[in-house]
């Protein structure tokens, strides 16, 4: 469990990383550590070629092998901590709306609110492009479209008879978890109407 106290969630994402981590030594026969220092020692000075000599000395799979790689010789890779996962998420947040965007840091702030507002179990996890907000998948998703407009995407499968303002994204068809979206350019945008919709995508994914 994260000790960081924060607005956001852990990603789901993080939580199965620390779950292989935490299995891995009983599936490889080595812990994170381990492989680690195997790299370091003996493997390749570069991370495609380290990667690709786990995989062919060692038969890791692809993901994990890639994964080892990263993690040796890139500081930025994420470790699959929680507290580590949500300093960086505040980070991803002010970056997105910095520069030209920062004037619409009200209206994410706003849509994070009725994000959450939108049952108990729901968390914000952000990305380094999107927020998604799950409850058991992603519900719904704040994303910075252009410098004048943040896109709140929502999950409502096939969905059809929905108001002109609520926009088939197309991502039904694509297999998408987020399948229509609402336009938010100011904070009238963000009405009873888009709450509603929103409390339809939450009641979906019981």
């Amino acid at each position: 469990m994260p000790k960081t106290k924060s607005i956001y969630g852990v990603h789901p994402g993080v939580l199965l990383m620390q779950q292989w981590i935490a299995t891995l030594k009983d599936k490889t026969g080595r812990s994170l550590d381990e492989w680690l220092a195997l790299v370091k020692k003996k493997g390749p000075k570069d991370e495609t070629r380290a990667r690709d000599w786990l995989k062919a000395e060692h038969g890791l799979g692809t993901n994990a092998a890639s994964w080892i790689a990263g993690r040796a010789f890139r500081s930025e890779v994420e470790t699959g901590e929680p507290d580590q996962y949500l300093a960086a998420a505040e980070t991803y947040v002010e970056d997105m709306f910095a520069g030209k965007r920062a004037h619409l840091r009200p209206l994410y702030d706003a849509l994070l609110k009725a994000g959450l507002a939108a049952g108990k179990d729901v968390k914000a996890c952000p990305c380094k492009t999107i927020v998604p907000i799950y409850r058991k998948h992603v519900i719904a998703q704040i994303k910075p479209a252009t410098n004048a407009r943040i896109d709140f995407g929502l999950a409502l499968g096939d969905t059809k008879k929905t108001p002109k303002r609520l926009v088939d994204t197309g991502g039904y068809a694509k297999k998408d978890r987020i399948t229509h979206a609402f336009a938010i350019a100011s904070p009238a945008d963000i009405d009873d109407e888009l709450k509603r919709w929103l409390k339809t995508a939450y009641d979906r994914d019981a």
